[in-house]
């Protein structure tokens, strides 16, 4: 998580225009593409914000600039910085974030020792391939020696698409990845999470462990 102090204007493009005039801020930044913009007074709301996935740009050393585009929509920040009071980042570490539950962890390790249940031609790359905001659960190969991001849940939620994609966003600006696709994998996922996923060009595949596990006949079933 980056923290910045700084005399700053912040403008809002999307919607509606919002703007900020020159004032003393906090700018908290997080891994996960969040941008959150604070004063020392309004309570514990944010005076602006830009919810992941999104796309962070900074302009000089020390900073100038903060550019904040949401992907796949027209909302931006526009951060003009006059004065840097203090830029401190802040590695937050592993235990930081929520652990997956026994199930998810079952599931991956299942998954694992057979990537053909996340789709037909799958082979394991690795475990917990990182990414700068967190690590993929699997990733993989297909039977074109494409690259696969596979996303395991238990429940597989909007949530759980909004993860997935800002990984393959990520990913993809390597240019080794630029063409690596995505699966969200669960044991049920809810309908509003299956046309986000659509809609986002990512595939999805309900399991069972128990057959995952080879305790009865496979059922599976892939969506693009």
């Amino acid at each position: 998580m980056r923290l910045i102090v700084a005399r700053c204007e912040v403008r809002y493009n999307g919607r509606v225009t919002a703007v900020l005039p020159m004032a003393l801020r906090l700018l908290m930044i997080k891994s996960d593409g969040s941008v959150m913009v604070h004063a020392d007074t309004g309570g514990y709301k944010p005076q602006n914000w830009m919810t992941p996935p999104t796309v962070i740009d900074f302009e000089g050393d020390p900073v100038e600039r903060i550019h904040v585009r949401k992907v796949g929509q027209d909302d931006e920040l526009d951060i003009t910085v006059e004065e840097i009071v203090s830029d401190v980042l802040h590695d937050m570490g592993e235990a930081a974030a929520l652990e997956k539950d026994g199930v998810e962890r079952d599931l991956q390790e299942a998954l694992a020792a057979a990537p053909e249940f996340c789709g037909e031609g799958l082979r394991l790359v690795r475990r917990e391939w990182p990414t700068d905001i967190g690590p993929v659960d699997l990733m993989c190969r297909d039977e074109t020696d494409g690259w696969v991001a596979v996303e395991i849940k238990r429940m597989g939620t909007i949530d759980a698409v909004e993860q997935l994609s800002r990984y393959l966003e990520r990913m993809r600006e390597d240019p080794v990845l630029a063409d690596c696709r995505g699966i969200l994998v669960a044991q049920k996922i809810a309908p509003q999470a299956r046309t986000l996923a659509a809609s986002r060009g990512i595939d999805w595949v309900e399991v069972d462990l128990a057959v995952v596990r080879g305790d009865r006949e496979a059922d599976l079933t892939l969506f693009a």
